[in-house]
């Protein structure tokens, strides 16, 4: 692999300091945040884009295939890419994800929500069975992030049902009085450590930059 130029600093820590930005914002927010846990390994997914790219896609790039095919070759890997990604999140569990909220806030919340939506739900420590939605669930807690997880217990689960949860859950949060997440400036912090570097990279280097995408992109 050749070594890294501007253009590839860019290609690789570009999409990862627009991910922690994205993240240090959720963060911050005076408000509990949730995502599907499928948006959120995409998100992820596309963070690690630009590294993929630089990295394994390159060193195992298909010369003799780009002398006949050119750029081409590029969008066949990024699509080859796409569709593993897309593999992996439909093959996963349905999973929630509640950024910037604590135990003691949610659950109470939580629990009328799960009565609400389901008569015949039951608790069994820090699992739910819901019969009604087809559902059943674990609550994972990390604190030191200050945010949890409602991960799928089992194998059969409805789809339907986790989307009833997460679109009445939307509602339910905006109850929750909740404060910013100091880590967020961290996450902000090192966002804006990456950007700086690159922005570094392409002013002192003398590289042409339309030259290097080229040869990328195996232009003649």
């Amino acid at each position: 692999m050749e070594s890294m130029d501007p253009l590839r600093h860019c290609i690789a820590f570009g999409p990862v300091a627009v991910y922690l930005a994205l993240i240090g914002g959720v963060n911050l927010l005076r408000r509990p945040f949730v995502v599907s846990g499928a948006r959120d390994l995409a998100a992820l997914a596309i963070a690690l884009s630009g590294l993929i790219v630089v990295g394994p896609v390159e060193l195992f790039f298909p010369d003799h295939a780009a002398v006949k095919l050119g750029w081409v070759v590029w969008l066949i890997l990024l699509g080859l890419y796409l569709s593993a990604i897309v593999f992996i999140v439909l093959s996963l569990r349905p999973r929630l994800v509640i950024y910037n909220v604590t135990t003691d806030r949610l659950r109470p919340v939580l629990g009328r929500l799960i009565e609400k939506l389901d008569k015949t739900a039951r608790w069994a420590g820090d699992c739910v069975i819901m019969p009604d939605l087809g559902i059943q669930f674990y609550i994972d807690n990390s604190p030191a992030m200050r945010n949890m997880s409602l991960k799928s217990a089992g194998p059969n689960q409805d789809l339907l049902g986790w989307r009833k949860l997460e679109s009445e859950l939307l509602e339910e949060i905006k109850e929750i009085p909740s404060s910013r997440n100091p880590r967020g400036l961290s996450m902000l912090a090192a966002s804006l450590i990456v950007a700086g570097w690159i922005v570094y990279v392409v002013l002192s280097s003398d590289v042409n930059l339309v030259q290097s995408l080229k040869e990328l992109l195996r232009i003649s």
